[in-house]
C-alpha cells in the first residue's frame, strides 16, 4: 500500500497571509501520514520573513516539513526575487533515484514548473515516477503546459511504469481530464471513486470548497481511498485543501532461497 498527499502551502502564511503558520501546517502533515507528499508554493528562501519573524525556519520550507519523517526531498524553485525564491517539493519516505525541475513558463510574469523525481518504493518492481505540478492561472497557458507536461512523461517515462501526477492545476473547468488524461493514460482518484460525478474533487477555497483546482492523476496503480481535507483546522493554514490517496499495487514476490 502507498498513500499520498498533495498540498498549495501558500508559503506557510494563512489565507490572504494573515500569519505565519508553517509550524501548524506541519503538523497537519504529519498527521496525514503519508509516504510521498506533493506541495506546491514552497519557500525555498525569504530573508523579509526569517527578519520579521522569530519563529521562521533557519532552514528551507521542505527542509523543515520533512524533517524525522520524510527522509528524502526534492525542491524545485520556479520563481526568484531579490529577497527569495518558492517553487515545487517533494517529500518521502523513500530514496529519490533522480529529479528534475522542468521549467514551463508562458508568461513572464508567471513562473510555473514541473517537479519531477523516480522513487524507489519497496516492493514495487518499477521505479515509481512523480510530477508535483503547480499550473497556469490561464486557460491558453494550461494548454501549452499540458502538452510539456505530456511530451515529457512520453520521452522519460517508460509506458508501462507507474506514474503520479498530483498538485494544483488551476484548471476550474476540468480541461486536464478531457485533454491530459487521455494521452498518458491517466486515472483522476476522485474523479474514479465517484462514478456518478466523474469529475475531480472541489478544494477551493478550503473553508468552502467550490473550485475542482488539485488534482491527484494515477497510472498502473489501484485506487483504494481518497480524501479531501477541508474547513478547520485545514482551511486557517492554507487557501487550499489537501488531498490524499491510498494506492495499492502488485508485490514483488521475492524467490526464497533453495
Amino acid at each position: 500500500m502507498l498513500s499520498i498527499a498533495t498540498w498549495n502551502i501558500h508559503k506557510g502564511f494563512s489565507q490572504f497571509n494573515r500569519r505565519m503558520v508553517v509550524h501548524e501546517l506541519r503538523e497537519r502533515l504529519r498527521a496525514l501520514d503519508a509516504d510521498i507528499v506533493f506541495l506546491q508554493e514552497v519557500q525555498g528562501r525569504h530573508e523579509g520573513h526569517a527578519e520579521r519573524f522569530d519563529a521562521w525556519p533557519a532552514e528551507p520550507q521542505h527542509e523543515f516539513l520533512a524533517a524525522e519523517v520524510w527522509q528524502n526531498h526534492a525542491y524545485g524553485c520556479n520563481v526568484v526575487y531579490d529577497h527569495g525564491h518558492h517553487g515545487n517539493a517533494i517529500l518521502t519516505r523513500f530514496p529519490i533515484l533522480a529529479s528534475h525541475n522542468q521549467d514551463v513558463t508562458r508568461l513572464r510574469f508567471e513562473k510555473r514548473g514541473l517537479l519531477f523525481c523516480v522513487v524507489a518504493v519497496p516492493g514495487l518492481a518499477s521505479p515509481l515516477y512523480c510530477v508535483c505540478a503547480h499550473l497556469s492561472l490561464f486557460g491558453r497557458s494550461r494548454r501549452h503546459q499540458y502538452d510539456a507536461l505530456a511530451d515529457f512523461i512520453e520521452a522519460n517515462v517508460p509506458d508501462e511504469a507507474p506514474l503520479v501526477i498530483a498538485g494544483d492545476f488551476n484548471d476550474w473547468r476540468g480541461r486536464a481530464c478531457d485533454l491530459l488524461a487521455p494521452r498518458l493514460n491517466l486515472t483522476e482518484v476522485f474523479a474514479a471513486a465517484d462514478p456518478t460525478a466523474r469529475r475531480p474533487t472541489r478544494s477551493y477555497p478550503a473553508a468552502l470548497p467550490l473550485l475542482r483546482l488539485d488534482r491527484i492523476y494515477v497510472r498502473g496503480l489501484n485506487i483504494e481511498a481518497c480524501a479531501v481535507h477541508h474547513g478547520p483546522p485545514w482551511s486557517t493554514l492554507s487557501d487550499h485543501a489537501a488531498l490524499s490517496a491510498r494506492l495499492s499495487f502488485q508485490p514483488t514476490v521475492v524467490a526464497s532461497a533453495p
